[in-house]
């Protein structure tokens, strides 16, 4: 589905000719391109959108450090060509969770697996990212998870 979405979006900055969105477009099919690749010897294969949304959040958080440390080295101009490509990718990335969203998520997966300690941290991650996958920041996820044991 979002593989499609990409080609459609592809073909349609092509008629626009709006080459900055056709070159993001194009750097992300490289990509999944590549992790097909990868995953051509690999005995499971993942579902489709799950693969290409393991990409793009990648793509995503690479794209967020660069605009950090460009900003840091006083590089705006390419701080800007990195937001631009960002947009592009957050275009087809599933909506993400807000912080609220997130809590409660855990919060269900908590009582789910019986989760009652600090220990029980990687069975509620496990859980969560196989319920919520492209849907969450796990960075993030893991602290929220983290601090509703403490």
């Amino acid at each position: 589905m979002i593989r499609e979405n990409l080609k459609a979006a592809q073909i349609e900055a092509m008629k626009n000719k709006d080459k900055a969105r056709l070159g993001a477009i194009r750097m992300i099919l490289a990509k999944v391109k590549d992790r097909d690749i990868e995953l051509r010897t690999a005995s499971e294969q993942p579902d489709d959108d799950v693969l290409v949304t393991e990409v793009l959040m990648k793509m995503a958080k690479q794209r967020r450090e660069s605009i950090q440390m460009f900003n840091d080295g006083g590089r705006e101009e390419k701080a800007a060509e990195e937001q631009a490509e960002l947009d592009v990718i957050e275009d087809f990335l599933p909506k993400q969770m807000d912080e609220g969203e997130m809590n409660a998520a855990i919060a269900q997966v908590k009582a789910d697996v019986g989760a009652e300690s600090i220990k029980d941290m990687g069975k509620v991650m496990a859980e969560l990212k196989a319920r919520h996958a492209g849907q969450m920041d796990f960075g993030k996820a893991s602290g929220l998870v983290k601090a509703s044991f403490g």
